[in-house]
């Protein structure tokens, strides 16, 4: 289990990537950005952040894109506003457990119609 400090700063990365990426990047160019966790190494040296993007594909792909082409422009912003002696090296992942979790939903749904069709014949 991580300790009580690296915790402290997952969180409060988190809150800060996800604040610099509202303001940096626009909802209708890139989709709706969101940042589902933060994985910090135990040195504090880099960070793989786990974003999920609302949108259509053509804005996932592209909102994907902008972020890792401006990934060194908010590292930048997050030191700025986080004093760490050490600021991440962030490195951005797409993080689809939300598609997967709908899916799952979808699933379970289907089975029930199923089962309770065969349960009215």
């Amino acid at each position: 289990m991580p300790s009580l400090r690296l915790q402290r700063v997952r969180e409060l990365l988190k809150r800060e990537i996800g604040e610099a990426i509202r303001r940096e990047f626009h909802v209708s160019e890139c989709g709706l950005i969101s940042v589902n966790d933060v994985d910090v190494a135990g040195d504090l040296k880099s960070a793989t952040v786990f974003i999920s993007i609302l949108g259509n594909p053509e804005q996932q792909k592209h909102g994907f894109q902008t972020l890792n082409e401006h990934r060194v422009r908010i590292q930048g912003l997050v030191a700025r506003d986080i004093v760490l002696k050490y600021t991440p090296k962030l490195k951005f992942a797409f993080d689809d457990s939300i598609v997967r979790g709908n899916r799952v939903l979808q699933i379970i749904e289907e089975l029930e119609k199923t089962t309770t069709k065969d349960e009215t014949d």
